[in-house]
């Protein structure tokens, strides 16, 4: 088994002045600049964890709450959230920082698994996590309640059984028109 380690000990951080080359036709930051700054944070945080080579296995909650301007320098720190047998789920907050002002923002937070590999592409267990404090404990539960939601869904919306038939009342509420011919199951 392998040992166990402080979340302190692969928290990271990174800081990037945006550029014009990464905005969108808008003038903003353009969201999958921010994505791919994202991964390679997830996987720098994954890998110091592991010590190893790590996978993106998926992406959960991407909300954008605030644009990224042109200028701004933004600021993302990730931390294991959540350790598996070979997975982990790194929190990543991104800040960005009006460098004239000092106003700093709060426009991102999400939730990236990665996966530890050996050089065969195989799997491999990870360090198992040390909580130091109520906000790491915090964490990890709601890592907790994320997977077993995703199962509970997964199990719900996958299974061999699964008829939208059993749904259709439930989209009376919703701004869709259902145009479904009379044989259609």
């Amino acid at each position: 088994m392998k040992p166990f380690k402080k979340v302190d000990s692969s928290r990271i951080s990174i800081s990037e002045l945006m550029l014009p080359s990464h905005s969108n036709f808008s003038g903003k930051i353009h969201g999958g600049y921010i994505l791919n700054l994202m991964d390679q944070i997830a996987f720098a945080c994954a890998s110091k964890h592991s010590k190893t080579y790590c996978v993106t296995a998926s992406v959960n909650t991407v909300d954008f709450l605030e644009p990224v301007e042109v200028g701004e320098l933004v600021t993302m720190k990730a931390s294991i959230n959540y350790v598996g047998r070979s997975s982990m789920v790194i929190g990543i907050r991104v800040e960005a920082e009006n460098i004239q002002t000092g106003n700093v923002k709060h426009c991102n937070s999400s939730y990236f698994t990665m996966i530890a590999k050996n050089d065969k592409e195989e799997s491999i267990e990870v360090p198992g996590l040390i909580l130091n404090d109520k906000t790491e404990v915090k964490r990890f539960l709601k890592a907790v309640k994320r997977i077993e939601m995703k199962k509970a869904r997964v199990a719900e919306f996958d299974h061999a059984n699964f008829s939208h038939m059993d749904y259709l009342k439930e989209l009376k509420n919703y701004r869709v028109k259902i145009d479904l011919p009379e044989n259609y199951n």
